[in-house]
């Protein structure tokens, strides 16, 4: 499934790191706000070298390439939101982790819908 969100980058996160069973490991998040009525801000995590190749700045217009991923500890579950692509206003951004993409797998635009009332 290719999912992708929208929006303006409104904070960049510190970079963490670490050793891992697989060896050293870098990852960066970032918030990105949504357009619409109803704004979201979702935080998205970047991996390795795509932190210094995308190179995403505060307060730019961007198309991510996401991967949904959870898991469980202790009984409780959390989700990550992984970028593989990212997509600069306008144009092709950096690439990450480039696995194939099927056209005709689904496509979730987060930021559809904003303008019909919420339900509660």
């Amino acid at each position: 499934m290719d999912l992708k969100i929208t929006g303006t980058v409104k904070q960049i996160l510190e970079i963490q790191s670490g050793e891992g069973k697989n060896g050293p490991w870098k990852k960066q998040d970032f918030i990105l706000e949504t357009p619409g009525k109803y704004p979201k801000l979702v935080c998205v995590t970047q991996w390795g070298d795509q932190i210094e190749k995308n190179n995403v700045s505060e307060g730019e217009k961007l198309t991510v390439s996401i991967d949904l991923q959870s898991r469980e500890y202790k009984g409780n579950w959390y989700t990550d939101v992984k970028a593989w692509k990212v997509e600069r206003d306008g144009g092709v951004g950096a690439q990450a982790d480039s696995g194939p993409v099927n056209p005709d797998e689904n496509v979730i635009d987060f930021g559809a819908g904003d303008d019909e009332e919420l339900p509660f």
